[in-house]
């Protein structure tokens, strides 16, 4: 049984404008309004309610050095969506979360790593692969949270309460980003598999879904976290940073729905209802949510 949380975090974007807010955290009340919720529970699904997040600050110039912006209201928001991640898995059902930004990732990672761990389909149209490491610039989770949760950030985000890294890389895989990010070849050289957007459109989601599952070690299932800017902007111009050459609504669903079954749970991030008035895109992300998670952990439950 899928169980819907609402994460409306914003924690982990940059300000839109010098002193604004991201609008990630009307995410999941625009997608009620969308009909998701009534898609949801005409599946079975149950209601799991709430996380709420700290107020979101525009610290750019104010924050200590070596920290990014939020940073002790992410680690905070994470301990507690973790533990009602934990609670729901441990009861058997599958936990779907309404985002929010990328940032969740950590939560996720943190409920793995206490709940009987498994693998991370991180499904982006960018890598989110920044790190200390990489860059001088890192400052923003939600353009981070691969890195942060395989162990490759600062350790107050990477390492909360001596858990990291939260995933292993060898049951890590990204598929999403496109040729050109700048991570890809990095990325590809330390988690167990990178797929392309390229890829997707070209071989279908059934075979990107499939060189997931043939991954070692995934008798525990696997956190899915789909940032929906992995789709082109010509579907979904409703994000932060949309990219061309992503994904259509049916190529999204097509591989949601192969991998959804072996899934312990999932996220949906970064939709941004502040670009969506007519509430045209919220209509869009509701049915990829609804068609693509309908047998979410089925297969799992069926073990």
């Amino acid at each position: 049984m899928v169980a819907v949380v609402s994460a409306p975090t914003n924690l982990g974007l940059r300000p839109p404008v010098r002193g604004g807010v991201p609008g990630t955290a009307k995410a999941p009340e625009a997608l009620r309004e969308a009909g998701l919720h009534r898609l949801l529970h005409a599946q079975g699904a149950i209601d799991g309610g709430v996380v709420l997040p700290g107020r979101y600050v525009d610290d750019d110039g104010r924050r200590p050095a070596g920290t990014v912006r939020n940073q002790a209201a992410i680690v905070d928001h994470a301990r507690r969506l973790a533990h009602r991640l934990f609670e729901i898995r441990e009861a058997g059902e599958a936990p779907l979360v309404l985002g929010g930004d990328c940032s969740l990732a950590i939560a996720a990672g943190l409920a793995a790593r206490v709940s009987g761990g498994g693998g991370f389909v991180h499904i982006d149209g960018h890598t989110d692969f920044r790190h200390p490491g990489n860059s001088d610039g890192v400052a923003s989770l939600a353009g981070e949270d691969l890195a942060a949760a395989i162990g490759m950030h600062l350790p107050e985000l990477s390492d909360i309460d001596g858990l990291g890294p939260y995933f292993a890389s060898g049951i890590t895989a990204h598929i999403g980003c496109r040729y050109e990010d700048p991570h890809a070849e990095e990325l590809r050289r330390i988690i167990g598999l990178v797929v392309p957007a390229d890829d997707v459109i070209l071989h279908g989601g059934a075979r990107a879904a499939s060189r997931v599952r043939a991954l070692d070690d995934l008798d525990r299932g696997y956190w899915i976290q789909v940032d929906v800017d992995v789709l082109d902007p010509m579907h979904m111009p409703a994000v932060d940073s949309p990219d061309p050459g992503g994904l259509a609504p049916d190529e999204l669903i097509g591989l949601l729905a192969a991998l959804a079954p072996h899934a312990w749970g999932a996220a949906v991030t970064v939709f941004d209802p502040d670009l969506d008035p007519e509430g045209a895109h919220a209509r869009t992300v509701a049915r990829v949510v609804a068609e693509g998670f309908a047998d979410l952990g089925s297969a799992l439950v069926a073990e």
